[in-house]
């Protein structure tokens, strides 16, 4: 059944509107009629069942059959920091970070990064990488849509990435700790918010993963192979997933 996020205020008593490009896919695209069923997913966990009711040149009305609490989203709001990659590398990451729970994608520059962000393209860029979030969002059922942000710097992502209550920076050199040993530990939250950190093709500087046992971060090793960096947050994501929701 075909997905769609909507805001609080396209639903209305028992009814929700759609606009813009998902009316647009509803009519056009799908060729969906009246009668027809679709789900559509709020941003605070909640998804309804729906009945299309009525089409004009800009919007589609749909009635609300059911509605139920999401039960797809993990119970730890990850976020991911992801170095920036070579290539379209960073779609991938996004698309299936999405798929594996991740709730924000933040991109940042390291030391070894060969692409460097420019401040021009950000804006646009930034958005078709949330394109690419929202569809694997719709694809996959996720009850939340996930975010996307701009690209930020290392201190910056160091900041941001302290403010939640556990953070695991992936990290190939030594003086780390298994993730599944991390994962496991009676200490290790089940709720509330988890940063995940990952390097570029080149991985951190010694100076930065300095910076980063400075910052009281949980410096962590992902087995005994080196795993490419679009390989690695996909792999972090499926070992939490796996000890949170799996077990």
């Amino acid at each position: 059944m075909p997905r769609f996020f909507v805001g609080s205020s396209q639903i209305a008593e028992n009814t929700v509107t759609l606009t813009g490009d998902d009316a647009h896919h509803i009519s056009r695209s799908l060729r969906m009629a009246k009668g027809q069923e679709i789900t559509v997913s709020d941003y605070a966990g909640n998804e309804y069942t729906c009945c299309l009711a009525s089409f004009t040149e800009d919007a589609v009305t749909a009635t609300i059959l059911s509605c139920r609490k999401q039960d797809t989203e993990p119970p730890l709001e990850i976020t991911l920091y992801q170095a920036l990659p070579k290539g379209d590398k960073l779609d991938t990451v996004i698309q299936k970070s999405v798929e594996c729970g991740a709730s924000r994608i933040v991109p940042f520059e390291s030391e070894r990064c060969i692409v460097r962000c420019k401040r021009e393209a950000e804006a646009h860029k930034t958005a078709r990488r949330q394109r690419i979030a929202l569809e694997a969002a719709k694809q996959c059922g996720r009850g939340r849509l996930p975010e996307v942000l701009e690209t930020v710097s290392f201190s910056e992502m160091l900041a941001e990435a302290g403010r939640a209550d556990r953070v695991l920076f992936c990290y190939e050199g030594d003086g780390t700790v298994p993730i599944g040993k991390l994962l496991s530990a009676e200490d290790f939250p089940k709720k509330g918010s988890l940063a995940l950190i990952v390097g570029s093709e080149g991985g951190f500087s010694l100076k930065e993963a300095e910076a980063a046992r400075a910052a009281g971060f949980a410096m962590t090793g992902l087995g005994h192979r080196i795993l490419r960096t679009e390989t690695a947050p996909l792999f972090a994501l499926a070992a939490i997933s796996c000890v949170l929701e799996l077990s």
